[in-house]
């Protein structure tokens, strides 16, 4: 049986487009990364993905800024982060732990 996650914390409809791109480009950049890709391919696809991901990431900010959403609101938008596993999708930005001698 399946866990039952905790709720999405409030969000408008901008901070939900914010989070969900946000999340997209650190996917891409997780598939990208060279000390966890295996394929040039891949990380080339991805990388070509990446350009767009920006741009709706951008945009999502653009929308904010343009409706008065002048604060990010950081301790909320952390909750959401955590509910849609962004811990995990996160660390494949990161560079692994070199394996112990």
């Amino acid at each position: 049986m399946v866990p039952e996650l905790p709720p999405l914390p409030a969000l408008t409809r901008a901070e939900g487009e914010f989070v969900d791109t946000y999340l997209e480009v650190v996917d891409l950049l997780g598939r990208i990364n060279p000390s966890r890709s295996t394929h040039t391919y891949g990380a080339l696809r991805a990388a070509q993905a990446l350009v767009g991901r920006a741009t709706a990431l951008r945009d999502a900010l653009t929308l904010m800024h343009m409706r008065g959403e002048s604060e990010v609101h950081a301790d909320t938008l952390a909750r959401a982060l955590r509910v849609l596993d962004g811990e995990r999708r996160a660390g494949r930005v990161t560079v692994p732990e070199e394996p112990a001698s």
